[in-house]
């Protein structure tokens, strides 16, 4: 029975809760902080801040499939989200401490790595109560929802941070500029903004009950994991698929890890220019995966895939060769249209094809094929920016996942097509 609209919302808003994460550290305020205001300089801040990326994408690869499926084998979902949020949670928090001066390079790595994995393992155990908690046939409606309301959370979010601390002359508090406290204070104000707003899930949306001991669970999980790998040529469209996505969510990963980054020291950015474009691209990415959640149930989610694949392309390639600051931000927010329906369509591909019985487990699979060569973005952003001493020449490397997930993707079946026929 699928849950009531109350609930599917309730759920929904954890993208609400979480978005301000990567949408004001990773993104845009604290990643463009550290590189200006606590590395040495713009182009050792990226690369650090690539390898530090990559290093926890590695272990997140590492711990994905193995927690899912345990989860899937002891039953209930919430407390895992429970536990990896409070490491987002604290450290986000933690930030705070990562004062501007090159002694807290490595506190505002750790920190940022911790918080990194904590945000990312939750995701896992969260989109796989898609399935059971969407109206059959409305998995892309409710999946774009939450995107949706993931890029608003990040624009509101956004939005305080500049009102009350950054574009004031007296920031909230008191804080002191000097000290870089009105920048610094992001990361506890992402901590108490997902808190406050993840309490919705965990108070009101149903969860599976336990079946089994950890133990059990582990057993079980793991040896039903290894069976289903070592069984993928039964399956050969949904390994296809988690291949592919593995590739072009390399790229779109990358593309949100230095975004800011690049804004900032290829166009002299500002931080509260930053937080200002960071606002206008989660406008309007949040109207694109409203749409295009609309247009997933109509077209199908490999159709919207594509579509968005192509014009990230076309608009990615073009910010890569302005030289001015308007025609980026111009082109910039273009880019957002196309960010959230990619993902958004990506999940619900999963929820179509994967078959009803195995979905959970597949969904862990899911999780790793989006973070299995994840450090392989990053990596190279750093080891291209170090080699040619250029930013751009580093983020130019993302459109190759772009290109090469495309490719992939017009091999695999149109799944919504095939159902409505």
């Amino acid at each position: 029975m699928p849950a009531t609209r109350f609930q599917q919302t309730s759920w929904a808003l954890f993208d609400f809760a979480n978005s301000a994460f990567p949408t004001v550290i990773t993104t845009f305020v604290f990643a463009a902080y550290f590189s200006k205001g606590i590395a040495p300089d713009e182009v050792s801040g990226t690369s650090l801040w690539g390898y530090t990326t990559g290093i926890a994408a590695f272990f997140i690869a590492l711990c994905a499939p193995v927690f899912g499926a345990i989860a899937d084998h002891s039953g209930a979902r919430k407390p895992w989200i429970f536990l990896f949020s409070f490491l987002c949670i604290t450290g986000s928090a933690l930030l705070w401490f990562a004062t501007p001066e090159e002694s807290s390079i490595i506190w505002a790595l750790v920190c940022v790595g911790v918080a990194t994995f904590g945000f990312e393992m939750a995701m896992v155990f969260y989109n796989a109560m898609l399935p059971g908690l969407a109206t059959p046939g409305k998995e892309g409606l409710l999946s774009g929802l939450s995107w949706g309301l993931g890029y608003l959370g990040g624009l509101l979010g956004l939005a305080l941070v500049l009102v009350l601390f950054v574009q004031t002359d007296t920031p909230l508090f008191g804080l002191n500029k000097e000290l870089a406290e009105h920048v610094r204070i992001s990361g506890p104000f992402v901590a108490v903004w997902y808190s406050v707003f993840a309490l919705f899930l965990f108070l009101f949306v149903p969860d599976h009950q336990p079946k089994k001991s950890i133990l059990q669970a582990a057993h079980h999980g793991l040896s039903s994991l290894k069976n289903t790998v070592a069984n993928w040529r039964k399956q050969p469209d949904i390994f296809s698929y988690l291949l592919t996505r593995m590739i072009y969510t390399d790229g779109l990963n990358t593309l949100f890890a230095f975004g800011g980054i690049y804004a900032a020291g290829t166009f002299g950015m500002s931080f509260s220019e930053l937080i200002i474009f960071g606002i206008g691209i989660n406008v309007t990415a949040g109207l694109g995966a409203a749409l295009f959640g609309w247009l997933d149930d109509r077209w199908g989610p490999k159709r919207v895939i594509m579509i968005a694949l192509i014009c990230l392309l076309g608009f990615g390639s073009a910010t890569l060769l302005v030289d001015d600051k308007t025609h980026f931000l111009i082109l910039g927010l273009c880019l957002g249209l196309f960010m959230g329906p990619t993902q958004a369509a990506s999940r619900t591909y999963m929820a179509h094809i994967s078959p009803k019985d195995s979905r959970t487990e597949l969904f862990g699979l899911y999780a790793l094929s989006g973070k299995a060569t994840a450090f392989l973005g990053p990596l190279l952003v750093a080891f291209v920016t170090d080699l040619f001493l250029s930013q751009r020449a580093g983020m130019a490397t993302i459109l190759l996942f772009l290109v090469i997930g495309l490719a992939c993707m017009a091999r695999l079946p149109d799944i919504r097509g095939q159902e409505q026929t």
